[in-house]
């Protein structure tokens, strides 16, 4: 299943399920919720960690946190 992890630069999803333990409160508060779109937009040497935009909302998230998060790919 793709995850936030899976996108590449540029590329938007729209979050479908994630385990809720597993991300941390100030993400959910950010926005992090099913049904919100989520894009890629750069990530560090290593890929890790991921600069994503949530909603208007830019955020560094690990990758172990990104590989929970299950999204819909949305085509260009």
């Amino acid at each position: 299943m793709p995850n936030v992890a899976t996108l590449k630069k540029g590329e938007k999803g729209i979050i479908e399920d994630f385990e809720i333990d597993a991300i941390p409160l100030k993400l959910i508060e950010m926005g992090c919720l099913p049904g919100n779109s989520v894009e890629l937009v750069q990530f560090a040497p290593f890929n890790d960690p991921l600069y994503i935009n949530i909603n208007g909302s830019y955020v560094a998230i690990r990758r172990e946190t990104a590989l929970q998060i299950s999204i819909k790919k949305v085509l260009k």
